[in-house]
């Protein structure tokens, strides 16, 4: 009885015909036929990433207005921020859905001074709920120039192509919020004999991804290896949001505003910036001071700030927004069968020791959490049914914390 031969479902050519013949469940397919197939899906995903960048309807998106509402819901105050990233979402879904003509729409990178703890990062998580497109939000002060302890600049992509399930072409059209910017100045204007791999370094390697250019990302992240497959990711359509909290930048501020022009009675009429919103002023020149280099300056053309919070937006911070810190501990509280109220004097106390440390909006859950350590330690294993935080008891419980000498040296 002669043998029988194999042959390729797709082609026909037997198995002597062929350099590996692969076996299904109801025939078999050659090596030749399963590589112009990879080819043939490669192509496919190609075409279907290109119509899915072409199927964004201008109709369908969420215009600035409602971003700047949905932001008002959780993000108290900073109306000219979230006017600016309101604005510079709804562009990027425009120009994602432009067509191709003569005008090539450029991408309007931002780049957010503002102090600590007041919403930077918040804001971008906020924009993160909303958003079809993918978003990712990674630290500038973990990267370093390639070769050097620490992570390589286009690993920051990682995360982008993780919250599309590595979907390159979803990847090419998301939104990346680079968080501490300031902490990659250069540190010194004057020539040094040691390489300055954590911000200069990093400054110059961020330029190529800001303006849009083909870059090979480690799957998995961390350190590039020869061997490694890397995944090439066009950045042309990503928009990248930078922030940072530039500590002492309203001195660089002070001094340009307030700078002498040579020649006889040049002083005489120099107005004077209101002290405490210098960040309004705030120009590319000052971050050219501070140690951005000017072509990444020239990259983040958009530049605004967030205002220090004063003690009324701390206040409604407390009870306002969606998730706000008095909500939240009332449905954890709720979850136990516990009613939680709290009496407006220990909401003003809350209010005026985060003011007086100078923790901003975060301090606000660092000083809630020390003052309800021992009721939340307690109150599970007791019948109890109703708690409400009084003024006297905030007092004692930060009082018996030590959270001002903690707070004194962070």
């Amino acid at each position: 009885m002669a043998k029988q031969i194999l042959r390729c479902d797709f082609c026909g050519r037997g198995q002597n015909e062929v350099k590996l013949l692969i076996p299904g469940m109801n025939g078999c397919i050659c090596n030749e036929c399963a590589e112009r197939a990879s080819e043939l899906v490669k192509e496919y995903l190609v075409e279907e990433g290109e119509r899915m960048l072409s199927d964004i309807k201008l109709n369908d998106l969420p215009k600035p207005k409602e971003i700047k509402e949905y932001l008002d819901q959780y993000v108290i105050g900073q109306e000219s921020a979230k006017k600016y990233l309101s604005v510079a979402v709804y562009n990027h879904y425009k120009r994602l859905a432009q067509n191709k003509d003569d005008i090539d729409i450029e991408k309007s990178n931002i780049i957010i001074v503002g102090p600590t703890g007041t919403g930077k990062t918040l804001l971008a998580k906020t924009i993160a709920k909303l958003l079809k497109v993918p978003f990712a939000i990674v630290d500038a002060t973990v990267l370093t120039e390639a070769g050097y302890v620490g992570e390589d600049i286009e690993s920051l992509l990682v995360r982008l192509l993780a919250a599309c399930d590595y979907n390159v072409k979803e990847a090419e059209r998301g939104i990346v919020f680079i968080d501490e910017i300031d902490k990659i100045a250069r540190k010194s204007d004057n020539p040094s004999i040691t390489r300055d791999v954590s911000g200069e370094g990093v400054q110059q390697g961020l330029l190529k991804l800001l303006e849009g250019s083909v870059v090979n990302v480690p799957p998995q992240g961390g350190r590039k290896h020869p061997e490694q497959k890397m995944i090439p990711v066009d950045t042309k359509n990503i928009l990248f949001i930078c922030g940072g909290a530039f500590e002492g930048i309203e001195r660089k501020i002070a001094l340009r505003l307030n700078t002498h022009v040579v020649g006889y009675g040049a002083g005489n009429h120099v107005s004077k910036a209101d002290q405490d919103k210098l960040l309004h002023y705030v120009a590319p020149q000052d971050l050219r001071s501070y140690g951005l280099i000017p072509e990444i300056i020239g990259r983040l053309p958009v530049v605004t700030n967030l205002e220090p919070l004063d003690r009324e937006a701390l206040r409604r911070i407390l009870v306002e927004p969606k998730n706000a810190i008095v909500k939240q501990y009332e449905k954890l509280m709720m979850m136990d069968g516990i009613q939680f109220s709290v009496t407006d004097e220990a909401l003003d106390f809350v209010v005026d020791k985060a003011i007086e440390y100078k923790l901003g909006a975060r301090g606000l859950r660092s000083i809630f959490e020390t003052i309800m350590m021992d009721v939340m330690y307690s109150f599970p294993s007791t019948k109890k049914k109703k708690f409400e935080l009084t003024l006297d008891y905030a007092r004692e419980q930060l009082d018996k914390s030590n959270f001002a000498i903690i707070a004194s040296s962070m």
